[in-house]
């Protein structure tokens, strides 16, 4: 008998495991995907050009908040959770309300949707969005550089456009985005490669995505995104844990995932963390993975100009998803801000406007601070616009790629830069060397 199944998604993980794992797959029939976390992204259609022969009019997505009812009314026999970035409260209600509404509930082992490469392939994941992975993937590019590799980045999905326009993404240049029309979010991720003289690919078509990577490079670097796991089966895994919020290591989903499978776990933001949650990390880390190699680690900030902080008043910018569902209060922005003596982190609440109001509402833990949210022209206004309203003396960028060009205010922009600093545990280097021994180069 044939299950017909909804894919409970957020525009990335969900299309992959439908591509590698149900497509073509005679025992099931995906009925729908459900959409979360990302604003704007539900009330589309997985194209049929993408879907196959056994779709021919694509399969639609909703919002997840219509899960109960899309349950009865498709005639739902499993609902299968494939998104990121999740605590293990929040797996156990989507699962709830599966069972609740007569469907059973399901979670694929990333075993079962892995891609398989014959070019080595070293992942950076970690446990929580936010937790500095960008930082650590740059480390490890640097590394691996220097040592004369052809490194080709391979990125998590952000498929928030044109889905079947966006089965394969190549991103050589900053035209190259424009071409793409791709969010702040996807630029914040794709730039720091490209900067490097790197090309980094993207997509919604994944097998198509690395089969164009191997033809480009000699090593793939699986730079995952929240904190999903890797598509590409990995040689080498590196799993990044966040000092701030301990914990989040054996209660997030996947996280925990990653934190088993790593080959080595780099605990970062030390310094602004305390010294018993740093140590229950660890302590985290050793119970359940006592073969992976512990790095502690900092993000070291800097401004180019810091006299253009020092006693301002301030509008901090910082990168959307971590201080959104991914729970962090504040990042790099507010780090450097109050590093660099702010007068006064200008509290955006009274000021904000549209999606910037929503996100700060739907999100009470988050700090003084604007989330760069900008999936669309109207998102884009309408963080203009609360930026405007502040009346502060300038905004400090916390995003890892550089937006200002799509900001339009009066004031002066600081953009915030960041590197890895290891404190103890082996180096960057030494991980890089361990990876390339066991692949035999």
């Amino acid at each position: 008998m044939v299950k017909r199944v909804i894919i409970a998604g957020a525009g990335g993980r969900d299309f992959h495991n439908f591509l590698t794992y149900f497509k073509d797959n005679p025992d099931y029939e995906v009925a729908a995907f459900t959409a979360a976390q990302i604003p704007g992204i539900e009330r589309r259609r997985f194209p049929p050009e993408l879907a196959g022969p056994r779709y021919p009019q694509g399969i639609p997505i909703y919002p997840e908040r219509e899960l109960p009812s899309l349950i009865k009314e498709l005639r739902v026999d499993e609902v299968v959770l494939s998104y990121s970035d999740l605590t293990y409260q929040d797996v156990g209600r989507i699962a709830s309300i599966a069972l609740a509404s007569g469907a059973s509930f399901r979670l694929l082992s990333p075993f079962e949707t892995f891609l398989r490469s014959y070019k080595p392939v070293i992942a950076v994941t970690a446990v929580r969005t936010g937790a500095g992975k960008s930082t650590v993937s740059r480390a490890v590019v640097k590394e691996l550089v220097k040592r004369g590799a052809r490194v080709v980045p391979i990125r998590h999905p952000m498929a928030y456009g044109d889905l079947a326009k966006s089965a394969v993404q190549i991103f050589r240049s900053e035209e190259d985005f424009d071409r793409y029309g791709i969010t702040i979010e996807e630029r914040e991720e794709y730039e720091q490669y490209v900067r490097l003289g790197l090309p980094v690919l993207a997509g919604v078509d994944y097998g198509r995505v690395l089969l164009e990577a191997e033809k480009l490079g000699d090593v793939i670097l699986w730079d995952g995104g929240n904190n999903d796991a890797p598509f590409v089966k990995p040689d080498y895994m590196i799993t990044v844990a966040d000092a701030m919020r301990p914990g989040q290591e054996v209660s997030a989903y996947p996280g925990e995932v990653n934190a088993r499978l790593a080959d080595a776990v780099v605990v970062n933001k030390v310094s602004r963390a305390s010294k018993e949650a740093v140590e229950g990390v660890v302590s985290n880390v050793k119970r359940i993975n006592p073969s992976a190699k512990i790095v502690l680690a900092d993000m070291e900030v800097a401004v180019e100009r810091p006299e253009l902080v020092r006693g301002r008043r301030v509008a901090v910018v910082e990168d959307s998803p971590s201080v959104t569902h991914g729970g962090l209060p504040y990042g790099a922005g507010y780090v450097a801000a109050e590093k660099y003596g702010a007068s006064e982190v200008v509290d955006p609440r009274p000021y904000a406007v549209g999606i910037i109001k929503t996100m700060l509402e739907e999100y009470p833990h988050m700090g003084p601070v604007i989330p760069s949210t900008g999936y669309t022209p109207e998102q884009i206004r309408d963080l203009n616009e609360t930026l405007r309203r502040m009346g502060v003396d300038a905004v400090v960028l916390g995003t890892p790629a550089d937006i200002s060009r799509l900001l339009d205010v009066s004031v002066p922009i600081v953009k915030v830069s960041w590197e890895l600093k290891v404190l103890d545990g082996p180096s960057i280097s030494e991980l890089v060397n361990e990876f390339l021994a066991r692949v035999g180069l």
